[in-house]
């Protein structure tokens, strides 16, 4: 008796049996890469597109270069803001000048200089003089103590530059400044505005914070090791220079904008740029294109903060110290340059990313070559007894979805991270690996069972 039911076609497998059962993992993984690559190949020879199109690709080119340049706004205006809005992160800026050695050297030499000037020299000799005539000292001996300036004074300032130098390189000096500069934070805001106090200034061209403390705790020192003059130096306000430019007004004004718009340039950045993607003919293309956008801003920001550095010790004020000064400048930028670094991690991570989905050789070689040694480490493990069957059904059928939370999860990771480094984007991109890795392994290739209540073939 002969079935009333037609033979399968070529390419239907047998009733009961579904092709992807009947093959094996390895022979799974080759046919999902051929079709991937049939779909690739068929989207390439696709009739061109119409000539309309040049509206989309260019509106996609122009979104995609303003997300490059707002992400490089982005970046410097997230700085500002961390700088005013963020106490912790000031102080973790500038704190280490504490112990930097050109700038101990360069407040040593200030303070120094601001305590000598409050010593009368002349009035010593005069002081000694007056008391070697009530001693009854001789006229030669008198003539002798009028001759000792010169020695006195330079006795006088190894003295004050010892002292001051004990206290600058002290563990009580680190503290001091850091508290100095916590509670002068509050004040850095207006002094961005155009406002100073007595702790921050802002006066022709220059930045500066008050030394006048550490003034005070050399005086101390001196009286205790016996320099009893020392106890008429009155309280000196001495400033020491943070930053100096004759820019500094319009520098305050850039960096006021920045600070207003720091909280929402990011997300305008990446909105921006997702609308260039969309927008593009080919989607994949033209996100590679919008991250090398972004990496190509961060390698430009960073040439120009090196650049920018040369250029703010050319100018620097007659006498001041270059070391000090170049010491300053890469702690203001320190975090700058690592959001700089973290951003062009991110933007070539994507473009590679991006890349590897495509229909390249060495994009597909990459592919089927990490799927095969899961493959194989996935089939010795079922093989040894690791029970995969509703999980390996259940990744198989929502892959995709799982793949894309996986993605997104990151992103958003990335995105909110107060500070992102370069280390935080490279275990990142780890865990999001391992987790594709894990994914992969999991994925048995085989579909759910059919239900109960469907009849077979």
């Amino acid at each position: 008796m002969t079935s009333s039911t037609p033979p399968p076609g070529p390419d239907e497998p047998p009733a009961g049996q579904s092709g992807d059962q009947r093959s094996s993992a390895p022979e799974r993984d080759e046919l999902d890469e051929l079709r991937h690559r049939v779909r690739a190949l068929e989207s390439t020879g696709r009739s061109p597109a119409p000539r309309h199109h040049w509206f989309r690709s260019t509106g996609s080119v122009l979104l995609i270069l303003l997300a490059a340049l707002l992400s490089l706004l982005a970046v410097v205006a997230v700085w500002a803001n961390s700088i005013v809005r963020d106490t912790d992160r000031y102080v973790a800026t500038v704190g280490p000048l504490a112990s930097n050695p050109d700038v101990q050297k360069a407040i040593t030499a200030r303070v120094t200089t601001a305590v000598l000037a409050q010593v009368d020299v002349e009035a010593l000799v005069k002081e000694l003089e007056k008391a070697a005539d009530e001693k009854g000292a001789p006229p030669k001996v008198a003539a002798l103590l009028g001759d000792l300036k010169g020695p006195i004074t330079s006795g006088l300032k190894s003295l004050v530059s010892g002292t001051v130098e004990r206290v600058v390189s002290s563990k009580a000096f680190d503290t001091v400044w850091v508290d100095a500069n916590r509670r002068a934070h509050a004040a850095l805001d207006e002094t961005l505005t155009g406002d100073s106090d007595a702790v921050v200034s802002v006066e022709n061209g220059q930045v500066s914070i008050d030394v006048g403390p550490i003034v005070a705790q050399v005086k101390d020192r001196l009286v205790s090791a016996g320099f009893k003059p020392a106890a008429r130096i009155p309280a000196v306000h001495t400033q020491f220079v943070v930053f100096a430019s004759k820019d500094v007004g319009k520098i305050k004004w850039y960096l006021r904008v920045l600070e207003i718009v720091g909280s929402w340039l990011p997300l305008i950045a990446v909105l921006i740029g997702a609308a260039g993607v969309y927008l593009a003919v080919h989607r994949r293309r033209a996100l590679i294109g919008a991250a090398l956008g972004v990496f190509a801003a961060m390698l430009l920001l960073g040439i120009t903060l090196s650049v920018l550095r040369s250029v703010y010790l050319d100018h620097l004020p007659t006498g001041a110290s270059e070391a000090a000064a170049g010491a300053v400048y890469d702690a203001l930028v320190k975090f700058l340059r690592a959001g700089v670094r973290a951003l062009g991690a991110v933007a070539l991570v994507t473009a590679v990313g991006a890349f590897l989905m495509g229909p390249s050789r060495v994009a597909v070689l990459t592919r089927t070559g990490c799927r095969k040694a899961i493959g194989a480490l996935r089939d010795a493990s079922v093989s040894a007894g690791l029970p995969l069957g509703a999980v390996g059904r259940f990744v198989h059928r929502y892959k995709q979805w799982i793949s894309g939370v996986i993605v997104v999860v990151a992103a958003i990771v990335l995105f909110t991270w107060t500070y992102p480094t370069v280390a935080v984007v490279v275990w990142t991109l780890v865990i999001v690996l391992i987790a594709f890795a894990i994914l992969e392994f999991l994925d048995t290739g085989t579909p759910d069972p059919p239900s109960a209540a469907t009849p077979t073939a």
